[in-house]
């Protein structure tokens, strides 16, 4: 019986690609961000755009740089889309961040990185990633 209940794996195709984002972000309560980066994946850079919108306990205003990983992405099709975010962090003219977003393609984004400002966050959000295809560059 235990012989019947065994699984057997099979290797993933998903790719793991590394990420790049500078964000900036003010409100109070409600807050907003924009920004740009880039997609490192399978040899070429692809820049992006991520806009945001923050509910929860935000105030103050600061402007972050994050690096990090986005794993599960089984074609660059699958990166950009619509991100929920659960993260938080704190900032008084400099700190530490971090958060992870999960859009609906299962692909799982983790960025840390360095906070200048002043700001208190612990909220969700939703955030939107464009792709932009056209002008990537070879790694």
């Amino acid at each position: 019986m235990l012989a019947g209940s065994v699984v057997i794996a099979t290797p993933s195709h998903a790719i793991t690609g590394s990420v790049r984002v500078s964000v900036a972000k003010a409100g109070l309560v409600v807050g907003a961000g924009a920004g740009r980066g880039t997609l490192t994946f399978r040899h070429r850079v692809y820049p992006f755009t991520v806009q945001g919108l923050s509910l929860g306990v935000t105030a103050g205003a600061s402007v972050s740089k994050l690096n990090g990983h986005a794993d599960y992405i089984n074609e660059l099709g699958d990166f950009a889309g619509s991100y929920a975010v659960v993260g938080g962090g704190a900032a008084l003219l400099g700190g530490g961040s971090g958060v992870q977003l999960k859009n609906d393609k299962g692909v799982i984004i983790t960025l840390t990185g360095f906070k200048a400002g002043v700001e208190l966050a612990a909220n969700v959000s939703s955030v939107v990633i464009i792709l932009d295809q056209s002008r990537s560059t070879p790694n």
